[in-house]
């Protein structure tokens, strides 16, 4: 465990509940996943501007008192139905780590693939997170420079370059 302890724990008993029908409610979220534990905290998103503003945004938080209910939780209540649609259920930490190497495999290749921590929960390493965002801005940086040189290259008038050659040709 890093010098951050608190935040991995905090993160390891901490859910991310996806996948949640508009018809579902804090109160309701909270009776279905209160059976396998003492939740300290619940976070349901909304939208807070825009034409959906006021309307849930179809995924929550739960903090559990300890990870071994979240886990337990995640067990029972990922892919089971709700309102007609499976549950997304992950641990908080699990969920960074799948988009964060679905963004990163996307940006740089299969080449840059990302490399897991040694931590046996399964996090990614510190270093590992560090060498991703490094990856996804070079990638990036890749692709605004040719980008800009391909603009330069469709701004140059042909005659242009014929023109600095002769001057070339002249001067030696």
């Amino acid at each position: 465990m890093d010098s951050n302890g608190i935040i991995d724990e905090k993160c390891e008993s901490r859910l991310y509940i996806g996948n949640l029908d508009l018809r579902i409610t804090e109160a309701t979220l909270i009776r279905m996943f209160s059976p396998f534990g003492k939740i300290v905290s619940e976070d349901f998103l909304w939208h807070t501007r825009g034409p959906k503003r006021g309307e849930p945004r179809g995924f929550a938080f739960i903090q559990f008192s300890t990870r071994e209910e979240a886990k337990l939780a995640k067990e029972k209540m990922n892919g089971r139905l709700a309102c007609g649609r499976p549950l997304v259920v992950h641990l908080a930490s699990e969920k960074f780590l799948d988009e964060t190497a679905q963004n990163s495999s996307k940006a740089v290749g299969e080449a840059n693939k990302l490399t897991l921590g040694s931590s046996s929960s399964g996090q990614m390493s510190r270093s590992a997170k560090i060498a991703a965002i490094k990856n996804k801005l070079k990638a990036l940086e890749e692709e605004s420079c040719s980008t800009k040189k391909q603009r330069q290259a469709d701004n140059i008038n042909p005659r242009e370059s014929i023109d600095l050659s002769a001057v070339k040709r002249l001067r030696s």
